[in-house]
Parts: structure tokens; C-alpha cells; sequence
């Protein structure tokens, strides 16, 4: 693999993390334990069954948390606090060759995953500004899936994930700024003075 494909796929890990930071260390470790990438010697600990357990269980409770309206705001706020660090490591560790975790990509990697995680988040909360929980299903739903196929595309084709990534960044961040953009208006209208 070339350092090209390295550093994309250290992005795409990042991204990933933003949204589903222990679904993206089960599927690291997994892929490395059953031999279907070689993991930089930062990432081998994702191997272990005490790493994999552990996230494998924490993915489990995100998978059910972020199904239920109002009580993933609440997920989504807490994990805050593991996405970014999550996004970070990840990048640094698929950039860094010897171990040794530089802070340049160290940073990128927490960027790129509070961006990812600033978009997820975002969407969610004026998702559950409807009534209904089906969307709210249907997003998370869509989240686990592109985690998951995103994992499997950043193996087996990087540059293609990496398009993916942004192209689904781009439209959610213009579906964010929309939605935003109509509830503010709709808002304004309500609180507005009647025509005299």
C-alpha cells in the first residue's frame, strides 16, 4: 500500500469514529484479527479480545441508544468525549509506521471526526424535532450502515470510500443547513407580529 492510501484510510478511520467510534474500533480490530488487512503496529492492540470485547459490547449499547428520539441527543452529546479522541488515535495510528503517534496527524484526525461527529449530531437533533420515531430509525439505521460498509470500502478501495465520505459529508451538511434554515423561518413566521 502506497502512503496515499495510508493517509486515506487513516481519514476514512477518523470520519468513521466521528459517527460510530466503537463500532470503528471492533471493525479495525476484527479485520486485522481474521487477516484481512495488516494493521500499523499502533493499531495491533485493537486485535485483543479485551479491546475487541469491550467495544464490541460499547457498539451493542450505541446500537440500541441511538434508536430511541431524545435519548441519542443525549448519547450523542456524552459521546463527545470519545468520538474525537477515538478519530484522533485512529488517524495517527494508521499514519504512523513505528508506533510512535505524531500530533500533526493526531489533529487531523480529531478534525476530521468532529466534523463527522458535528454533522451526525447536528442532523439528529432536528431529527427528533419530529414527531414520529421512524426517521429517527431509519437515520441510525444509515449511520450503522455506512460504518460499516465504509469500513469494508477504506479496505478494499480507499480513494473510492474517501469520495463516498465526502460526497455524504457534503450532503449532510446541506441537509443540516436546510433543515435549519426552513425551522428558523417557520419559527420567525410563528412568532411574528400579525399584519396590521
Amino acid at each position: 500500500m502506497t502512503d496515499a492510501h495510508i493517509y486515506v484510510i487513516g481519514i476514512l478511520l477518523a470520519w468513521m469514529a466521528g459517527i460510530r467510534a466503537y463500532l470503528t474500533v471492533f471493525g479495525v480490530g476484527l479485520a486485522g484479527l481474521m487477516g484481512w488487512v495488516d494493521l500499523p503496529p499502533a493499531l495491533e492492540p485493537t486485535q485483543s479480545w479485551w479491546v475487541l470485547g469491550t467495544s464490541g459490547a460499547l457498539a451493542l449499547a450505541e446500537f440500541f441508544a441511538d434508536k430511541i428520539p431524545g435519548v441519542d441527543s443525549v448519547w450523542d452529546l456524552l459521546q463527545t468525549l470519545a468520538r474525537v479522541p477515538a478519530g484522533a488515535f485512529l488517524a495517527a495510528a494508521a499514519l504512523s509506521p513505528d508506533g510512535q503517534l505524531g500530533a500533526g496527524a493526531l489533529a487531523a484526525g480529531a478534525g476530521v471526526a468532529l466534523v463527522s461527529h458535528g454533522l451526525k449530531t447536528g442532523s439528529r437533533a432536528l431529527l427528533n424535532t419530529s414527531p414520529e420515531p421512524a426517521s429517527n430509525w431509519v437515520a441510525s439505521a444509515a449511520e450503522d450502515t455506512v460504518v460499516i460498509g465504509g469500513l469494508a470500502l477504506a479496505i478494499a478501495h480507499p480513494w473510492i470510500a474517501l469520495l463516498v465520505v465526502v460526497g455524504a459529508s457534503l450532503l449532510g451538511a446541506l441537509l443540516v443547513w436546510w433543515v435549519w434554515r426552513t425551522l428558523s423561518r417557520g419559527v420567525r413566521r410563528l412568532f411574528a407580529p400579525p399584519p396590521a
